[in-house]
């Protein structure tokens, strides 16, 4: 019995379907889609590590893949986590008990003689603060199943992207809709923002937090730890940074009467800090992937909001790809009107002849 459908139509019934099922996966995994970008993360900053030990070093694959997915847990994941459940926590300290922050922005006021806000305001950005914080950045207190089952899917996903590696590529290769060339630029994008926004800016972000941190304890700050990890996360921001960490205790040492104090941690933050910063990210970006600040500020704007604290990195990546995918279209089409030229040139010859 012959189908009802044409091809053209079954093709697009074809279609169709892979998109609405494709729908249906991608809704149902939302909430753990971190799992796999971080999976993906994991497997573009290890991945010549792990062909350096099986290819050269002639390592089982998968005793391989398990000594690196300890090493991502113990160095990088749980640290990571912990840092972040620490800052959440004190952060939420502060929109319940507000005094502290309250009462630094009274000697400002004071110092200065401008009015910034009613402390009903502040309140309600401290409360708000605390909430962005905390679905922004993962909590093993407030979600531990989720967070066990994001490890999971994560570990799970990047094991298979290591032992089975070959098959992995050549399937992303046959199943995405570029050409060579062009799978090439986007394989070099990823890799430069992985390069740039992850091991190069975790490197920077922890020297400027050490700095940060050390420099207010030194000149007297209260609570010179806790503003060395806001340091560590606020230096993921091109141009601003850590200024808005060290910038604002300088101004509250200026507010105390503390003139020689907030001067020096000025002097610090100007001369040392910033120029350490500079200078690191010159160094690295000749090694890591050189990414234009202009689309770190505007893909880390756009990607937090979307995929949690993951977006400093896949906000970023997704600007890269659109300006990839769009010299891409710009080449294919200036290559279509040259083929086209010629095209014309030659019908005209063989009309002449």
């Amino acid at each position: 019995m012959s189908n009802i459908y044409t091809p053209r139509q079954q093709r697009i019934l074809l279609i169709t379907s892979l998109i609405i099922i494709a729908g249906f996966i991608i809704a149902g995994l939302r909430q753990y889609a971190t799992a796999f970008l971080g999976a993906a993360i994991l497997f573009v900053v290890f991945r010549p590590w792990f062909h350096t030990l099986t290819q050269k070093r002639k390592w089982n694959k998968t005793l391989v893949t398990v000594l690196l997915m300890l090493f991502s847990l113990i160095v990088i994941i749980m640290p990571f986590a912990t840092l972040s459940v620490l800052l959440v926590d004190r952060i939420q300290q502060y929109a319940r008990d507000p005094k502290q922050i309250l009462s630094l922005v009274n000697q400002l006021e004071k110092a200065t003689g401008f009015t910034i806000t009613s402390q009903q305001n502040i309140k309600q950005m401290a409360t708000q603060g605390a909430s962005f914080a905390s679905k922004q950045f993962p909590s093993i207190l407030g979600g531990t199943l989720d967070f066990i089952v994001i490890l999971g899917l994560l570990y799970f996903a990047l094991y298979f992207m290591f032992t089975q590696e070959k098959t992995f590529i050549k399937g992303l290769r046959r199943y995405l809709p570029f050409d060579e060339n062009t799978l090439d630029e986007l394989g070099e994008s990823l890799k430069n923002n992985v390069n740039a926004n992850v091991l190069g800016q975790a490197l920077v972000s922890f020297v400027q937090a050490i700095l940060t941190g050390v420099t207010l304890w030194i000149f007297g700050t209260p609570d010179p730890a806790f503003w060395g990890m806001v340091a560590f996360f606020m230096a993921f921001i091109p141009v601003l940074g850590t200024p808005l960490v060290w910038g604002p205790a300088a101004l509250i040492k200026f507010s105390q009467g503390a003139t020689g104090e907030g001067i020096g941690i000025l002097l610090v933050g100007v001369i040392v800090i910033i120029n350490i910063d500079n200078l690191l990210r010159i160094m690295l970006a000749r090694k890591m992937g050189d990414v234009h600040p202009l689309i770190t500020l505007t893909g880390i704007v756009l990607g937090v909001p979307i995929f949690g604290i993951l977006g400093l990195v896949i906000g970023p990546l997704l600007l890269s790809y659109f300006i990839v995918l769009m010299q891409v279209f710009e080449r294919q089409n200036r290559q279509q009107r040259v083929e086209a030229v010629a095209d014309e040139k030659r019908v005209e010859e063989q009309v002449e002849r």
